[in-house]
């Protein structure tokens, strides 16, 4: 049995990737359906995930997710030789969040999450005491014993616990109360709850990366290490890794069409 399913598995796969290449040289609709109901898996995983999260229905959250696949579907490169699924999965997921921060919806966090949630606060500060800096989110997981994936997932439905009203105090001097409303300065200002959609725009747009300049950035910007500590990890000069970082940044910027 377990030889019969990884066999219909690489079918599957191979299917996929066939219709992909289809796909890309005739942009069809019929293409594209195909390919939605062959990877519609993955927008069931996802919606099975937040519908314990929140108050919307299934089926709004499976048509939802199934836009972010379709986005998925559209921006796939074969060249960058990404598996689609963990191609996909930030697409949809992405969309299922963009979807509920929009709606306002209030998340219901587990009531393993709310104890990990306390838990960290003291880890966090016990941290930041030990290296003199803010942990990182690996850091604070090991911590805590879990992966940093669920770490990250905990701090997103914390954030995101209540719609945050424009109205609400963030200011008590001299001069009396100021509401955040009043504290922004322009038009393009964005809140802290879209942090997590430009985390998501970030890690697609890291997965674009070609592999070595993406493991330089991880290193450097994520894990904290300095450019000879990955310069020594990698087996590279720090030459090396110093261009590295220009050339991946520089990509970052222009796929996330940062000006």
């Amino acid at each position: 049995m377990p030889t019969l399913v990884t066999t219909n598995s690489n079918e599957l796969k191979q299917e996929v990737w066939q219709l992909l290449r289809s796909y890309q040289r005739d942009k069809s609709a019929d293409i594209r359906n195909q390919l939605v109901k062959l990877n519609f898996g993955l927008v069931r995983r996802e919606a099975h995930y937040w519908i314990n999260q929140c108050q919307e229905s299934y089926e709004d959250l499976l048509q939802v997710g199934c836009l972010g696949l379709i986005r998925a579907i559209e921006r796939f490169e074969i060249s960058k030789g990404h598996a689609f699924s963990s191609f996909a999965i930030p697409y949809i997921r992405g969309e299922i969040q963009h979807y509920l921060r929009d709606k306002g919806v209030t998340v219901r966090i587990p009531r393993r999450w709310l104890a990990i949630q306390q838990q960290a606060i003291g880890v966090s500060r016990s941290l930041r005491e030990k290296y003199n800096r803010q942990p990182t989110d690996a850091e604070v997981a090991a911590a805590l014993d879990i992966s940093t994936e669920e770490w990250q997932e905990i701090k997103l439905a914390w954030a995101n616990r209540a719609p945050l009203s424009l109205d609400v105090p963030v200011q008590d001097g001299e001069e009396g109360a100021a509401s955040l409303g009043e504290l922004v300065p322009d038009s393009n200002y964005r809140s802290f709850q879209l942090a997590q959609e430009d985390q998501i725009r970030l890690q697609q747009a890291l997965l674009q990366l070609e592999q070595r300049t993406r493991e330089v950035l991880e290193f450097v910007f994520l894990h904290d290490l300095t450019q000879k500590e990955v310069a020594e990890r990698m087996g590279i000069s720090v030459v090396t890794v110093s261009r590295r970082v220009k050339k991946g940044l520089d990509s970052l910027k222009t796929l996330m069409g940062v000006e």
